[in-house]
């Protein structure tokens, strides 16, 4: 746990100077992820409604290729660690650290990443080694956000573009030129493709689909190319002396070019999340940059901040909020304060206020937290 006034690259509140549309970005993130897509899921389960039916489809993710709007969640909070590099990474250059200094922190942070990733895989409890999980949501996002700031260190501005480049166009090569032993050359199902066979060679424990992990060895290596599009849209918004309004309509149009190369990429090497593809990469940095632009310009451009302050509070700590699932029982308690209220609205629409009674517990513990100035530090 942390005070207030220090700096965090992951999850932490503070960045000098202060960039308001992260925290608030982070939070709009992490407002999905925390039970509000389960509102949209009890609205089309109550109304059967097409329109509703098709919200909730953009919840889900795909089985394998494809794309929808849940799968931008996890790329999109990478992305963001990786945009707050330069104010926390890059400061502390300034200050005169070594790159030796600052790179241990760097490494102790993406490995401290790895160990929670862990804990929120399989709990605080003695399994035998073949029933844990080893890959995690944030273990690929500390190990994409440490070898993304290994690069930012030790590589000027140019290289770290040729760095995004070179990751992707390689990684869309081996799996062209690979495939699972049987399986033709560039075989890209769950079986036959070359990333999920290192997997189920390689990997320790259980698969997360049991023949292949979304966050297994091979896909982190894309995964460093989203971290480092958020360190060269940081180092953007940090050190560009353009107007900000001008950056923001930069990030828009950027952003479109990116989507629209995804789609074309897609047709040879298709979008898909399990296996972070670098059609997928494209996508998700498309979007990444559109929302980013959106929100540092209402934001920190225009100065519209208090309309924000309710992710704000999820986005400074959002870290705590996700592992919290694994020590609080988040149903007892909304129930233990709101059963009530569901039982005055009856059935079917008390599945949907008390899926919004579960996001409002959840944000008042947030509050609680954001009020005493705690924060979970990594």
């Amino acid at each position: 746990m942390h005070s207030a006034n220090q700096t965090n690259p992951i999850s932490g509140p503070t960045l000098s100077p202060r960039l308001y549309s992260l925290d608030a970005l982070r939070g709009f993130d992490m407002f999905w992820i925390m039970g509000a897509e389960e509102i949209f899921h009890g609205i089309f389960k109550v109304t059967g409604s097409p329109f509703w039916g098709a919200v909730s489809h953009q919840f889900t993710h795909p089985e394998w290729n494809g794309f929808r709007a849940y799968d931008c969640i996890f790329p999109l909070f990478l992305f963001m660690a990786g945009v707050a590099t330069p104010y926390s990474v890059g400061r502390e250059l300034e200050k005169g650290k070594t790159k030796n200094e600052v790179l241990l922190r760097v490494i102790k942070r993406g490995l401290m990443l790895v160990l929670l990733g862990l804990i929120a895989n399989n709990g605080l409890q003695i399994k035998p080694f073949s029933e844990i999980r080893f890959g995690s949501v944030l273990g690929h996002i500390g190990l994409g956000y440490m070898f993304a700031n290994i690069i930012y260190i030790f590589f000027k501005r140019k290289a770290q573009m040729i760095w995004f480049a070179g990751i992707i166009i390689f990684y869309w090569l081996l799996l062209k030129f690979t495939s699972a032993p049987g399986f033709p050359m560039g075989d890209l199902t769950m079986e036959g493709n070359f990333t999920s066979y290192v997997d189920r060679l390689f990997l320790p424990g259980k698969l997360y689909l049991g023949i292949h992990d979304p966050e297994g060895i091979l896909s982190t290596v894309p995964a460093i190319s989203t971290a480092l599009l958020g360190i060269l849209a940081g180092s953007f918004i940090k050190n560009d002396p353009m107007r900000g309004s001008k950056k923001s309509l930069y990030f828009a149009v950027t952003g479109v070019i990116f989507i629209l190369i995804a789609q074309i990429w897609n047709l040879d090497f298709p979008i898909n999340k399990n296996l972070w593809t670098s059609s997928f990469v494209m996508q998700v940095g498309g979007i990444s940059l559109i929302l980013l632009g959106l929100f540092y310009y209402i934001i920190d451009v225009l100065g519209y901040k208090k309309w924000s302050f309710f992710f704000r509070v999820i986005g400074m700590n959002s870290i705590l909020i996700y592992l919290s699932g694994r020590f609080i029982d988040w149903e007892y308690t909304t129930d233990a304060f709101f059963k009530w209220l569901g039982q005055l609205t009856g059935d079917p629409w008390n599945i949907v206020v008390l899926a919004m009674c579960f996001v409002f517990v959840k944000w008042c513990f947030l509050y609680f937290m954001y009020k005493k100035k705690v924060f979970l530090k990594v």
